[in-house]
């Protein structure tokens, strides 16, 4: 099992009332309603942990007539403890979770509701935004010189620079006006 999903499985049994909505689903199959109404608990607060176990693959859902019925996947929950631990490359995992919140805090700095506010001076943030701009664009399409400008306008004034940019990083390649990604 990958590390990322026995994080979520155990996540998701950190809390009590997500316990709760699985030992009353071990009882049997049960629907949100049925369940808020035997634990004493919001309809609304049911659903939204029935989404979290269902979201870390220990119960899954079926349609019954006009009901939506929650049951136990049980070879997730009889599985052992053990198993749950047994993944690969715990430090790799850490390493990338970590490069990955480094990347939110400098989009974070660097871009407000989608606009890039300014050009990081650092290189290793400067490819954190331009990777940004490389999700804009499909790999394999050719671009002429007006469409890259207008993608890159969307989100940033100073076009040219970006342009610029992508192609002295090797990120994109400029044949004859024409432009693509290479990477």
């Amino acid at each position: 099992m990958e590390i990322s999903k026995s994080i979520e499985i155990m996540k998701s049994l950190a809390d009590t009332s997500r316990l709760r909505v699985l030992k009353a689903l071990m009882e049997k199959p049960q629907y949100v309603e049925e369940l808020a109404h035997r634990l004493n608990l919001a309809v609304s607060t049911v659903s939204f942990h029935l989404k979290k176990l269902e979201s870390a693959g220990l119960i899954y859902k079926t349609k019954e007539q006009y009901y939506i019925i929650y049951q136990i996947k049980e070879d997730i929950i009889n599985m052992p403890l053990k198993e749950l631990m047994l993944f690969d490359d715990i430090d790799k995992y850490i390493q990338e979770e970590r490069i990955e919140k480094y990347k939110q805090k400098v989009l974070k700095a660097f871009f407000k509701k989608n606009l890039l506010i300014k050009l990081p001076v650092q290189r290793k943030k400067k490819m954190i935004v331009l990777d940004e701009f490389v999700k804009k664009f499909k790999h394999g399409r050719e671009y002429t010189e007006k469409e890259i400008d207008d993608i890159i306008k969307q989100s940033y004034d100073d076009y040219c620079t970006i342009r610029r940019l992508m192609i002295e990083e090797k990120i994109m390649k400029r044949e004859k006006q024409i432009y693509r990604l290479m990477k």
